[in-house]
């Protein structure tokens, strides 16, 4: 078995590149399959993808991890050389504890943030229903979880985290000072979206539109938060209502064009709007940006924001770390016992056909009428012999150190008293 993550995320890789590796829940499925197909040139046993708007992981069992990075480049038809100067790829050890650490929130913009471990949940349930988990990621992820519960229960490392939602109403406040009045757009109406909404209603906004795909799931956002919901293809003509936009959704494609924005800027008099683009791919041109009177954030423009607080952080993510080490210890110590398997299932296989041909043997003779304690002395004698043949003429063949290495062993195993 052979452990690797492969991926890229927001320490090593600009949103300029993340956004042309990212997936979308509904085609992880058919991602992880074709990348884990019998007969695939690839060589990945196990996969699961963990895809966000900070990062984007491959887990695998696989013995060469440079085709799993060039898998991803493929698939998303891109030059593996335009991946592989933001890629990492983790062996073994190393990719268990980054597997730990992320699911604690210890590698995350937000330093231990909640959110990317019901997102790892999320893709090892997606993993496990496209059937691309054998035992060792089984494994892997069902120590992540129990390890990140460690880390939440005994540390407090989520005390005083500054989520993105709470990040994007303090950057608007810095813009407008107090919120109460102005008009919100919120595109999307997914988790991050509905964390967004939940922060920005408690500063009483005058209005808050919902503006979604289908307009059920954006009614269902907007009533709870006392909002109103339209569609996607209203925004251009309503833009322009709107102080503040705030936006993720799973789109390939930007939503708001350069076009749209210049045009709500020119209707709004060139009074300024503030836009948060949470989405990877970002939902807004990055132009609009370039924009007087826009002022246009993506997640990684929050990075120095969400800093805020840290320092009441940093000794719990100290006391996690090292909480983490051990479980590494741990889980290593349950792969290495894995390594044996296959000498072990050989062993097996092994003295069970000396068995067997012995008890043919047995059976023979009994037929014939043998005396039956004549057959089981004659049994258990040559199953005796065959079973320490091996052992016996290994020693008997062995000189100098490598005897007395090789009769120490054989004690242990056969523990023999002095």
């Amino acid at each position: 078995m052979h452990l690797f993550t492969v991926g890229v995320n927001h320490n090593t890789a600009p949103i300029s590149i993340r956004e042309h590796i990212a997936f979308q829940n509904e085609h992880l499925a058919d991602a992880l399959r074709d990348l884990t197909s019998r007969g695939s040139a690839f060589g990945v046993k196990e996969a699961a993808i963990l895809s966000t708007c900070n990062r984007t992981e491959l887990y695998c069992n696989t013995d060469n991890p440079q085709r799993a990075l060039e898998w991803l480049a493929s698939y998303h038809r891109l030059n593996p050389e335009n991946i592989e100067p933001y890629a990492y790829t983790l062996p073994q050890q190393d990719a268990v504890k980054h597997t730990f650490r992320v699911a604690s929130g210890l590698d995350s913009m937000v330093l231990g943030e909640p959110q990317i471990l019901g997102q790892m949940k999320q893709a090892v349930k997606i993993a496990d229903n496209a059937g691309t988990l054998g035992t060792l990621l089984h494994k892997l992820f069902q120590r992540t979880f129990a390890v990140a519960k460690e880390v939440r229960t005994n540390t407090d490392i989520g005390a005083s985290s500054l989520s993105m939602a709470a990040a994007s109403v303090r950057l608007a406040q810095r813009i407008y000072g107090k919120l109460e009045g102005l008009s919100v757009l919120f595109i999307g109406a997914g988790e991050m979206i509905e964390l967004c909404a939940e922060h920005f209603t408690a500063q009483k906004p005058g209005k808050i539109t919902i503006a979604n795909r289908t307009l059920e799931r954006g009614h269902e956002l907007a009533y709870r938060i006392g909002g109103e919901a339209i569609l996607l293809s209203e925004i251009p003509e309503r833009l322009s209502e709107f102080d503040i936009v705030v936006t993720s959704t799973a789109s390939q494609l930007p939503i708001v064009g350069l076009g749209m924005v210049e045009r709500a800027i020119k209707a709004r008099k060139h009074r300024p709007i503030f836009m948060v683009d949470l989405a990877v791919p970002r939902d807004i041109e990055p132009e609009a940006g370039e924009l007087e009177d826009v002022y246009l954030y993506t997640v990684d423009d929050l990075a120095q924001v969400v800093q805020e607080g840290l320092g009441n952080r940093q000794e719990a993510a100290a006391e996690a770390e090292a909480i983490i080490d051990l479980r590494v210890q741990n889980f290593m110590q349950w792969l290495k016992t894995r390594d044996a398997v296959p000498t072990i299932r050989a062993l097996r296989e092994q003295a069970e056909q000396h068995r067997r041909s012995e008890l043919d043997k047995a059976q023979r003779m009994l037929a014939r009428g043998d005396d039956p304690a004549a057959v089981l002395e004659a049994l258990s004698s040559a199953l005796t012999n065959k079973l320490l043949h091996g052992p016996s003429h290994a020693l008997n063949h062995a000189h100098g150190e490598d005897r007395e290495q090789l009769e120490s062993l054989l004690r242990q195993l056969y523990q023999i008293q002095d």
